[in-house]
């Protein structure tokens, strides 16, 4: 992943892949069968992972996102945070895109494609509700985007996260049904639940990748440390990655292998709201002349989600064998392949972008 993520030398990307990050796409596609085989063949293993909790939150699925978080926000200029935080096009481009759009995009293909199937309809809405704060600085990194962009607008995600995801999810299943005339319901959650997921997913790794930074740095020099630090520890953000994938499947894998015309129902309008969101994302950062490298950062936090959130509330509110927490398993089942393909559509489009200097410090 190291060398995929190497934006310093655009023309040379494809030619310098590792062979780790060369057959990504099967790497995860044999994570993701490796999950679904486990779930299905071992007996009771979903029950046994799901288990392996303290306070609601999965350890199995946060040691896998932590591992993978940690390298990718070590890799971070945080010196050039400042060049971010003055966007303002940026900032209030992936604000529109994630927390109007998106919420709005999604209860709209919910109910245009499961209008008769309520739990699943429930479990998408919840799960545009939840903007991405993990698994998008992977993509984005492969993508070659601008690592401290995604870093900023992830923090935005996450504050954003704690205090409107309770009041939208009020809105999408209570309030706007009830003007239009359409079947109401609730959503069960707290700001403590949602901000205990910013702190453990966000929180630590960004910590702990600042804290690498600063005294690697402080100790060595900068370009000892990009040069003989972050190449070793780089690889372990695609180790988690994997490990992530198959821990999530194999947490679901019984109920999504005997319930695959659900899962395709519920398939149709994830694709659209994957494909929308981040062409949209890509249509407004290159109008706004935003560059490569801050359009693919502004592509990617549009269209990815919060899985964990998603299925977290969705099975706290009702149940883990329900319709809300199926449709919520089901998005990182195609959000995984769709956006892993969209980095390779990325990178195939970024001739056609011209440069963009942005100061450093």
């Amino acid at each position: 992943m190291s060398e995929i993520a190497t934006a310093a030398e655009p023309s040379a990307v494809v030619g310098k892949l590792s062979t780790l990050d060369r057959f990504l796409p099967v790497w995860i596609g044999v994570a993701m069968v490796a999950g679904l085989l486990l779930g299905r063949m071992i007996p009771g293993i979903g029950d046994v992972l799901s288990a392996v909790e303290i306070d609601g939150i999965s350890l199995p699925i946060a040691l896998g996102l932590l591992i993978m978080m940690y390298p990718v926000l070590a890799k971070v200029r945080y010196d050039r945070l400042d060049t971010v935080i003055g966007d303002r096009k940026l900032l209030i481009g992936s604000l529109l895109l994630n927390w109007v759009l998106g919420p709005a995009l999604m209860f709209a293909l919910a109910w245009i494609f499961l209008p008769d199937l309520p739990e699943y309809r429930t479990g998408l809405i919840i799960v545009g509700l939840a903007r991405c704060i993990a698994m998008v600085i992977i993509w984005n990194d492969l993508a070659c985007g601008d690592r401290e962009a995604a870093a900023v607008l992830v923090a935005i995600n996450s504050v954003f996260q704690v205090i409107m995801f309770a009041a939208l999810g009020w809105f999408y299943l209570s309030v706007l049904p009830g003007w239009l005339g359409l079947e109401q319901t609730t959503i069960d959650t707290s700001p403590w639940q949602i901000g205990k997921s910013v702190l453990i997913f966000l929180g630590i790794p960004l910590l702990a990748g600042y804290l690498t930074r600063r005294y690697g740095e402080k100790a060595r020099g900068r370009a000892w440390y990009e040069e003989r630090v972050l190449p070793r520890i780089g690889p372990w953000a695609l180790y988690g990655l994997l490990f992530t994938i198959v821990i999530l499947f194999a947490l679901q894998g019984e109920q999504i292998t005997s319930r695959p015309l659900d899962v395709v129902q519920i398939a149709i309008p994830l694709l659209a709201y994957f494909a929308i969101m981040w062409g949209g994302g890509y249509l407004l950062g290159a109008f706004m002349g935003l560059g490569y490298e801050r359009t693919t950062t502004l592509a990617f936090t549009a269209a990815g989600n919060n899985f964990e959130l998603a299925i977290a509330v969705a099975i706290a509110t009702y149940g883990a064998s329900s319709g809300q927490a199926l449709a919520g398993v089901v998005g990182p089942l195609i959000e995984v392949p769709v956006l892993v393909a969209l980095v390779y559509v990325s990178l195939a489009l970024r001739k056609r972008f011209a440069p963009v200097h942005t100061t450093t410090a």
